[in-house]
């Protein structure tokens, strides 16, 4: 049976690192505790969760207003339970949410919405949630809630870019971010202000340069022609380039052997091959190999 549904993967970020520290079985007591409390949640809003994913729950809406009004009360919420955990058990939420096409089967479902907010999930940082375009324009505007629009990402495996917005669900929302109603979609007027200011900044040894947002696109690389360069024989002449997308900065890895990406807060890493991902707040790229490689050339980024 198809029909048009918000989907939400909610993902715990960090388990891995958990796992490590506390062994498999507390390990598999806690996440199952969390992702317990997340299905809980979803079904008080009105959803329907259809599975548990390791570390992640994936529930369907009917309506989009329900499903962000879901997650964004999830988020708050989840500060009190991650507020009780001790700091070798502390895994955020990360949560992607997209409405499309929704094949259900054998009580599971598939299509190209579940792909989506499950690839959102794993792109966005800890204690955020993003969504795609179609999941704010299901007619409804959320006037007290505000969206931040991220521009068009490429998610694997799908050949159109999708148009990400990033909901900013904390209390206290900053004034640069957009109250979005039904239908908005993102004017050059909208991406001109919320460029304003924006830096990034890269430290690598001795090496800082911060680039501002119409310096991008820069390169990250082995070779003098690029911007910033990092001489080590593991990064690739050209091995990532930093792009500017309608308010936010994107890594995109273009290497050999790929980026790995370390928010700071905690958290697992992130793996980038031929892949990318959006840079938010501190955290730290290490080119070639990973951060368990102890002389793995690392450049540390803040975007600000």
């Amino acid at each position: 049976m198809s029909l048009q549904s918000t989907v939400v993967f909610a993902d715990l970020f960090g388990s891995t690192g958990v796992f490590e520290s506390l062994g498999n079985a507390k390990a598999t007591e806690v996440v199952t505790q969390a992702t317990s409390w997340v299905a809980q949640q979803c079904t008080s809003h009105g959803g329907r969760v259809v599975k548990f994913l390791g570390d992640g729950v994936l529930a369907i809406f009917q309506d989009s207003s329900k499903a962000v009004a879901a997650v964004i009360e999830m988020q708050r919420s989840y500060q009190q339970v991650l507020s009780r955990m001790p700091p070798n058990a502390y895994m955020p939420l990360r949560i992607g949410v997209a409405r499309g096409g929704v094949e259900i089967v054998s009580n599971d479902c598939y299509g190209d919405a579940v792909n989506i907010a499950a690839r959102l999930s794993e792109l966005t940082g800890p204690h955020q949630i993003w969504v795609n375009a179609e999941a704010i324009q299901n007619g409804f505007p959320l006037p007290d809630e505000r969206f931040r629009p991220l521009g068009p990402i490429h998610i694997r495996g799908r050949a159109e870019l999708c148009t990400v917005f990033q909901v900013e669900w904390q209390e206290n929302v900053n004034s640069e971010f957009f109250t979005v109603p039904a239908g908005f979609e993102a004017t050059s007027d909208s991406r001109t202000k919320d460029a304003l200011g924006v830096q990034v900044e890269l430290t690598w040894l001795e090496q800082q340069k911060t680039f501002k947002a119409f310096d991008l696109p820069v390169h990250i690389g082995r070779s003098h022609h690029v911007e910033f360069v990092v001489n080590d024989a593991r990064v690739s002449r050209t091995h990532a380039r930093l792009e500017w997308r309608n308010g936010s900065v994107a890594l995109v890895d273009v290497s050999s052997y790929g980026c790995w990406v370390r928010f700071s807060g905690g958290g697992s890493d992130l793996l980038l091959r031929r892949e990318e991902c959006v840079l938010h707040g501190r955290g730290e790229i290490a080119l070639g190999t990973s951060f368990s490689d102890l002389s793995a050339p690392v450049v540390s980024f803040s975007v600000f």
